[in-house]
């Protein structure tokens, strides 16, 4: 049976002896278009830019008289490009179907990875009593795994450019398993902590990638719903953890929590493989030229990013510096990465406050406990579900403003989700009491999960409009600084609980998200005359 990919290949290499027109278009850009948001983490520069390659019709260099000297890619006829809108080797070509299939694998696998962070707040009995740790450590095992997720796109970042993305989802994930075998089987403490950090770290480098497949696949004008489907996965990740977990150590022991996990995670590698195509474009020119090279004997074929002079370690230092320059110069991105840390803080803070409430108060079960955080999953999927509304307002803003909508109108999902989420945690800290039936906290729960989903994608598609020079690194300063309040709140969880009890602890942190709820207001109004001073902020 033929190779499909090979045969694609070969069929988008003319082999006529005359010379036809070449056809230069854009490769498919990961830009988000009006209705996308980005994922949790971080993408890679590349993800962020434009490929324009041109492609020789046959294998003689062209000679009809075509003026050469407007395009720097007219110049050298032995330069590999798509051979036009219609090129099978194009991701967006492929059938709606089979994109819909990667979406469908790129979202689930994007769960089980930060799924894996919350499943371990199941596990802290058992942790306890095998390992001889107080509550406190027990619940580094997911503080230090999300901070490996945090700390792993700034490392990894640009590992797509150089090996495309399908590589890097096999690595990420062959990485991801092999290192939680030993969490799995730990035998202290130690051993357990410093895997659980290099399974998220492992599991970043997914992420930070997984998004830009998801863009590569459709037109700008087409993305929306599958990057709304895509980007709402992170964050339902870390809801089904403790539903899962819970029936598990409820039954069984802790460490088939891991082992679960691995066996989930051989699944989706698999999946991948199987359903998963790769979408970097100078990857899959590069590829084309070989197949050119090896089958017409003619080494002067290329690829475009065979002739550029990349540097790993050039990349990988702009990647790590370049996010904190903007954290220290950008008031904008600094504000608004602090408000999303501190809403990435409160839900993973929830892993262990909503445990404190149904089970001390209520008398719940561990799985039933677990079953729980269905209020906020429930919430997080009516606010993918609202996607086409905000679409509709984004595309008024376009037609108000000449077809060029300003970054600032990113910002309406952000009013919305800033009102609701400290409203939902007023509601369910009010509610938060043993003469409550134990159902309303629950309801009370929703418009938090509402409100974080959006909020984060008003954010994120706010940093890539506003900072589309240096949009990755953007959203790589957002990861890091959100992945470090994630893993510093449950920390201080169990204390503040314990010491102003759920109604007071709840109203404290409703309070904290309610100074910062003005934010996508004053942004959306003062947003262009603080961008225009702005070093890194594309000002158009």
């Amino acid at each position: 049976m033929p190779d499909p990919s090979r045969t694609s290949l070969q069929s988008s290499i003319t082999l006529s002896p005359t010379p036809t027109p070449r056809e230069d278009s854009n490769f498919s850009s990961s830009t988000p278009p009006p209705s996308s948001s980005l994922p949790s983490a971080s993408s890679p520069s590349n993800d962020l830019e434009k490929q324009q390659p041109s492609r020789p019709a046959s294998l003689t260099p062209p000679t009809s008289p075509v003026d050469h000297s407007k395009e720097e890619t007219d110049k050298d006829p032995w330069r590999v490009g798509f051979s036009g809108p219609q090129d099978p080797l194009r991701p967006t070509n492929r059938s709606g179907g089979r994109k819909w299939l990667a979406v469908l694998v790129i979202s689930s696998a994007a769960a089980c990875v930060t799924c894996t962070s919350s499943m371990a707040a199941s596990t802290y009995a058992g942790m306890e009593r095998d390992l001889g740790v107080s509550p406190e450590v027990a619940i580094l095992s997911i503080s230090l795994f999300v901070l490996g997720l945090g700390v792993g796109p700034l490392l990894l970042g640009p590992l797509s450019e150089f090996l495309g993305r399908n590589r890097v989802y096999f690595f990420s994930f062959s990485g991801f398993i092999l290192l939680n075998f030993p969490v799995a089987f730990a035998n202290n403490i130690a051993v357990e902590m410093i895997f659980r950090f290099l399974t998220g770290f492992a599991g970043s480098a997914f992420l930070s990638v997984a998004g830009g497949s998801v863009s590569d696949l459709f037109e700008n004008d087409k993305v929306g719903p599958p990057m709304a489907f895509y980007t709402v996965s992170p964050f339902i990740g870390p809801i089904l953890g403790p539903l899962l977990a819970g029936f598990i150590n409820q039954n069984t022991s802790w460490r088939w929590t891991y082992w679960v996990i691995i066996l989930w995670s051989t699944v989706e590698l698999v999946l991948l493989a199987l359903f998963v195509p790769e979408t970097h474009g100078p990857t899959i020119l590069k590829r084309k030229a070989m197949q050119m090279r090896k089958e017409t004997g003619e080494e002067r074929w290329y690829a475009p990013a065979e002739r550029e002079e990349k540097s790993f370690v050039a990349a990988l230092k702009k990647s790590c510096t370049t996010p904190f320059k903007i954290i220290a110069t950008e008031p904008m991105a600094l504000l608004l990465n602090l408000w999303t840390s501190v809403l990435l803080g409160v839900l993973y803070l929830n892993f262990n406050s909503f445990p404190f409430v149904f089970r001390r108060i209520h008398g719940f079960s561990l799985q039933e406990s677990g079953l729980s955080f269905l209020g906020v999953g429930i919430g997080m999927v009516m606010a993918a579900l609202s996607q086409p509304y905000w679409h509709k307002l984004y595309l008024r803003s376009v037609k108000a403003n000449g077809g060029v909508a300003p970054p600032e109108a990113r910002l309406y999902p952000g009013m919305l989700g800033g009102i609701l989420c400290p409203l939902g945690l007023f509601l369910f800290a009010g509610t938060s009491l043993k003469q409550v039936h134990w159902i309303v906290p629950m309801i009370m729960s929703i418009p938090f999960g509402v409100g974080v989903t959006l909020c984060f994608q008003s954010v994120f598609t706010f940093l890539v409009d506003a900072y589309r020079p240096v949009a990755a690194s953007a959203m790589a300063s957002n990861s890091f600084m959100r992945s470090s309040f994630a893993a510093g709140f449950p920390l201080f969880s169990n204390q503040m609980y314990l010491k102003l009890g759920p109604v007071g602890a709840g109203c404290l942190l409703g309070g904290l998200l309610s100074l910062m709820a003005p934010l996508p207001f004053v942004f959306f109004r003062y947003g262009a005359r603080i961008r225009a001073g702005s070093k890194y902020s594309d000002r158009s």
